[in-house]
């Protein structure tokens, strides 16, 4: 038995051949992706049908992220078919389908073998099929946004900078914040937001507090983790916009922990940061530490209340 891979790894053809030679004078293309042996001097004729290429992940799953671009819905349903067939005797245990959404038509095909819509994102759907043993085990998609809002306090003065929304129902004072984007750490996306939203540059000192809230209104009912960073002054002359901010001012801390004009996570926060400026920050503050992943190349930022220098000076001395 020889075994060729043809077209990149798309099929495989078995054949009892004579002599090399035969074989490539005798082979001849039937449609595209097919591919027919002659079956003359006594070897045999075998139709091969392509499969769909794609990688398999660590978890044995398989990705798809390239179509035929001119295949019908019916024809890509039978080829499809026959991609599953040969995957599951591999033992793969899920296929991810990246359909762009030029070829929307192919999710139907898709659906009709079992796929559904695992989420979607601009101009990709993303399609998955549990093809392992017992229950699907495959993960949700992301459920959470992630808001970032950040307290830029002047310890020279113990004022904060806050702002009230023009979009709220209620004009209470707050700190400056949004969505972070993609790829964005917590600090980064505080800097940002208080810089477009007020004009004022500031550093990343700690995080301060989490919020998390489900079937968030503004979450398209999914659920919410706000963030609150402290953040310190860079720049002090506020040029904030207008289109977003109704007001935007340095307000002393201890007004701003009594006012009833904020929201009652503002109130608390601001409570902290009076505690903070008397008591010392490193009684209040989570800082950022980054650390190397069990992902070659990969870091992620761990948040914690930092250990007393005489408790690491010990740990140091002990080892």
């Amino acid at each position: 038995m020889v075994s060729w891979i043809m077209s990149g790894g798309f099929c495989r053809v078995s054949s009892v051949i004579c002599r090399f030679s035969s074989v490539f004078s005798k082979r001849r293309f039937i449609s595209a992706g097919s591919v027919r042996f002659g079956s003359g001097s006594g070897c045999q004729e075998r139709l091969c049908r392509p499969l769909l290429s794609g990688s398999v992940d660590r978890f044995g799953g398989v990705t798809v992220r390239d179509f035929p671009p001119d295949i019908s819905e019916d024809g890509f349903e039978e080829l499809l078919r026959v991609s599953l067939h040969q995957w599951r005797s591999e033992r793969r245990v899920a296929v991810w389908l990246h359909v762009p959404i030029s070829l929307s038509r192919l999710s139907a095909a898709a659906a009709r073998l079992g796929f559904s819509f695992h989420h979607a994102r601009r101009d990709v759907a993303v399609l998955s099929l549990w093809a392992g043993h017992g229950e699907d085990r495959l993960p949700a998609f992301a459920t959470h946004q992630v808001g970032v809002a950040g307290a830029v306090v002047d310890e020279s003065n113990g004022k904060v900078l806050v702002v009230q929304d023009r979009n709220k129902t209620k004009n209470a004072w707050k700190f400056p914040g949004g969505l972070s984007d993609l790829g964005e750490n917590i600090g980064e996306t505080a800097v940002r937001e208080v810089f477009e939203e007020t004009g004022i540059r500031s550093e990343f000192r700690s995080l301060l507090s989490i919020r998390q809230q489900h079937n968030h209104p503004g979450a398209f009912g999914m659920s919410d983790m706000y963030l609150i960073c402290r953040l310190s002054p860079l720049s002090y002359v506020i040029d904030f916009c207008t289109q977003e901010c109704l007001r935007c001012e340095w307000l002393d801390l201890n007004e701003l922990a009594k006012t009833s004009e904020t929201t009652p996570i503002t109130s608390r926060v601001a409570k902290l940061l009076v505690y903070g400026l008397e008591k010392g920050f490193h009684n209040i503050d989570l800082t950022m530490e980054q650390l190397p992943a069990v992902y070659s190349g990969l870091f992620y930022q761990l948040y914690h209340r930092r250990l007393p220098e005489t408790h690491s000076l010990q740990n140091k001395d002990s080892n």
